[in-house]
């Protein structure tokens, strides 16, 4: 009783503060952007890391056993990895870009898990003897940090499309200025030449610079949070293929969910090798990336929906 009380306090906690710090974000797009609600923005994020970490604390003394036994819990386990996905790299000045995708994503998952499942799937369950093993805090916490890095980065690609097409539309219709486009495209090809980190895009030049340089920025980090991302899926995969020949006594069985994650791995495999083609860079690999963002989401929700295959103890149906 007092871990239920204290898992509902902390989870409301988490909540409200990440709601306060989407408020805040807000507030710095819509006026302008002050350094004390940006600061307190950051430290709402670490303190709904803490809230959340509590709770899957307590779930876990109180369970005996990881907190991953069912949908609820790894939709609570996906939004704390969004935390760590935002407090995690060293991003200086460039941490705001990233922190854009990662409350938004924190408050979604949080808010369906408590509010959009039903009551009794928030409860802890027996683990049923496939899941009695040590592999599955290391299968499920790489799959569901992977999962986290691999949204935040495409949606940083989604932005870039956006931005990008945008620009572009403003370009075609209005065809002036043709000395300022050309200092710019000067300017960008002298920034390139000397060495900055992010020179490895060709996108076409842009009247306004300071979008420019954002177009730059997100095109950087989307890269650099997918590799991570897939780097956490490649582990996730390997993990849970020897998991499954202790458990199956079959390392790989074309399960929806099995075939589904490796449609992903592929697809972001894909992503990465166009990253060292520079004909194939910035939009092909960007629109690579969305396509990436709607299979995560087939691959880790829309199987249980279905509630079939040898992983439907994760699904709606499940209870």
């Amino acid at each position: 009783m007092i871990f239920s009380t204290l898992e509902h306090i902390l989870i409301h906690i988490s909540f409200s503060i990440i709601s306060i710090v989407i408020m805040i974000h807000v507030i710095t797009l819509s006026v302008q952007e002050i350094i004390g609600l940006r600061n307190s923005s950051e430290k709402g994020m670490v303190a709904t890391f803490f809230s959340i970490t509590g709770f899957l604390v307590s779930r876990w003394i109180s369970s005996g056993h990881f907190p991953l036994s069912n949908l609820y819990e790894s939709l609570i386990f996906l939004s704390c990895s969004f935390c760590i996905i935002h407090m995690v790299p060293k991003m200086g000045n460039h941490k705001k870009d990233l922190r854009t995708i990662t409350a938004p994503s924190t408050i979604f998952t949080q808010g369906f898990a408590t509010s959009g499942l039903s009551t009794e799937m928030h409860q802890s369950e027996i683990l049923v003897p496939a899941l009695q093993s040590q592999w599955l805090m290391m299968h499920v916490s790489m799959m569901l940090l992977s999962y986290a890095a691999l949204l935040c980065g495409s949606l940083l690609s989604v932005a870039l499309l956006v931005i990008t097409f945008r620009k572009n539309s403003d370009i075609f219709l209005k065809r002036k200025n043709f000395l300022i486009n050309s200092f710019l495209f000067d300017e960008i090809q002298y920034l390139n030449e000397k060495g900055s980190p992010f020179k490895k895009t060709s996108f076409l030049p842009f009247r306004n610079y300071y979008k420019y340089q954002l177009i730059q920025r997100l095109d950087y980090w989307s890269h650099r949070v997918i590799s991570l991302g897939f780097t956490f899926l490649t582990i996730g995969i390997l993990c849970g293929a020897v998991w499954a020949n202790e458990a199956w006594g079959s390392y790989w069985n074309w399960d929806p969910k099995e075939t589904w994650a490796f449609i992903t791995w592929t697809v972001f495999a894909i992503y990465l090798h166009t990253r060292t083609n520079q004909s194939f860079q910035d939009r092909n690999s960007a629109l690579l990336a969305s396509i990436g963002f709607l299979i995560i989401w087939i691959c880790y929700f829309g199987i249980n929906l279905l509630g079939i295959g040898l992983h439907s103890y994760g699904s709606f149906t499940s209870n």
